[in-house]
């Protein structure tokens, strides 16, 4: 017969991080990755990306009808204007209110970033270095739509790249699970505020290969990003072996809570259950040097999980229960180098010493700071990026700004004072390195 102190455990609980075996502590932090580069789904991912690659618009026919249940024409692969027109009336007057304002945050974010602009200064007499700064040429986007309706998501990457000035964007969307090949309403009236027209319906992974290699009716693009399931985070990575695209690498989602016992149990229950609800392979972590408030969130969790409809409870119980859990720390400074390690997507901070603890915290998408700073808000109206690098990649990368769809050309420009001021330095490198033009091209200058 099951207990009551057994019901209570919806957080797996991982045990004190200093006595965690090396194996223990990476079971918790490869989360994800080992899907993502499982070789079976690689295989099974590679043969949809090469018959993309090799066959066009008859591969996203063909992933269409046997992924989606949908047999869709090739001319009708790409969204057409009476679906965009069509999709307004579908849309509820307070989701297009909230769809404004979601992009009016997002907007102002990342216009704060390209308002810096280019720059450059003197670092020398008569010598002066900086960067000129301009969008890629082309981007890609991908919006997931097999768990749900994600107009969220092309708001968080779609804003970024019009703000940069990408001139030109293309959004892949599978079609809606059952509709025969619909595409979200809610999803086309985001890309119509933000202007974007060319929008195509195609399966996850195969999506993601007519953005890379460009089909008869989808536009190869330079960079492509987009968060989805581990077929898609494993297509993401196969595209990229081929060369000819970037792409910023976005799986399942994640979160981890770093909190004392000054935080509300009730509350902190509700925020872990936030990222667990998205999918079976979603991962929520609760670290805390507090067994007490393990306790009482663990009674919460237990509660509020019940609440919740399927399948979303089944998905939360998942990444509470399997993928993530709880790790118990000796003090908060412990608790920072747990986050640290583990690198999550998304991370709530609630401390006595947030400012400390922060400083300590290196390591994540995004930090929010209190209770009252929720994930769901940073998901759709703060205007930080809410697309973030997850499976640990927080470690070497950042979310998803105006910053992804720019690059940087540095400039530098000498007179001759600068010129001359600087030979020595080059024939002393030209001369170790056995580089005899380099030093001519200078001392040409000096004689002239």
């Amino acid at each position: 017969m099951t207990t009551t102190t057994e019901k209570a455990q919806v957080l797996r609980e991982r045990g004190r991080w200093a006595d965690l075996s090396a194996d223990e502590r990476d079971d918790l932090l490869t989360r994800g990755t080992s899907a993502i580069f499982d070789p079976q789904l690689r295989e099974s991912v590679l043969e949809i990306v090469e018959d993309v690659r090799a066959n066009g618009d008859a591969a996203l026919v063909r992933a269409l009808e046997k992924f989606d249940g949908c047999t869709v024409a090739p001319q009708d692969i790409k969204v057409t204007a009476a679906e965009f027109a069509a999709a307004r009336a579908q849309v509820s007057d307070e989701l297009l209110a909230a769809i404004r304002d979601s992009i009016a945050h997002v907007r102002r974010f990342n216009e704060q970033l390209v308002a810096k602009g280019d720059w450059s200064f003197e670092t020398a007499p008569g010598l002066t270095v900086g960067e000129k700064v301009s969008p890629i040429a082309s981007a890609g986007l991908f919006v997931p739509s097999g768990k749900g309706s994600y107009p969220s998501v092309l708001v968080q990457i779609g804003v970024p790249a019009v703000v940069a000035g990408v001139p030109e964007i293309a959004v892949v969307v599978p079609p809606v699970p059952g509709s025969g090949g619909e595409v979200d309403p809610a999803v086309l009236v985001v890309a119509d505020e933000l202007g974007l027209t060319n929008v195509f319906r195609a399966n996850g992974p195969a999506g993601i290969a007519a953005l890379a290699f460009g089909t008869e009716t989808v536009p190869k693009v330079r960079k492509l990003c987009g968060p989805g399931s581990p077929p898609v985070a494993c297509a993401q990575l196969e595209v990229q072996r081929f060369g000819t695209v970037g792409v910023v690498l976005l799986g399942p989602s994640e979160s981890l809570v770093l909190a004392d016992d000054s935080a509300d149990p009730r509350l902190l229950a509700a925020d872990l259950l936030n990222e667990a609800e998205h999918g079976p392979d979603s991962t929520s972590v609760l670290v805390t040097d507090s067994p007490g408030l393990l306790a009482a969130t663990q009674a919460e969790l237990a509660r509020q999980l019940q609440e919740l409809p399927e399948p979303r409870r089944t998905y939360a119980g998942r990444a509470l229960g399997v993928n993530g859990g709880v790790v118990l720390t000796r003090d908060m400074a412990e608790g920072a180098e747990v986050a640290n390690a583990f690198a999550p997507e998304h991370m709530q901070l609630v401390a006595r010493e947030e400012e400390a603890v922060l400083d300590l915290v290196v390591d994540a998408g995004e930090v929010l700071l209190g209770q009252n700073t929720t994930v769901s808000m940073a998901n759709f109206v703060i205007g930080c990026p809410a697309s973030l690098p997850t499976s640990g990649y927080a470690k070497v990368s950042s979310g998803i700004t105006a910053d992804a769809f720019r690059k940087w050309t540095a400039v530098a420009k000498a007179d001759r004072p600068a010129l001359e001021a600087t030979a020595q330095t080059v024939f002393a490198f030209c001369d170790h390195e056995g580089f005899p033009a380099h030093a001519a091209s200078v001392r040409a200058r000096l004689e002239a």
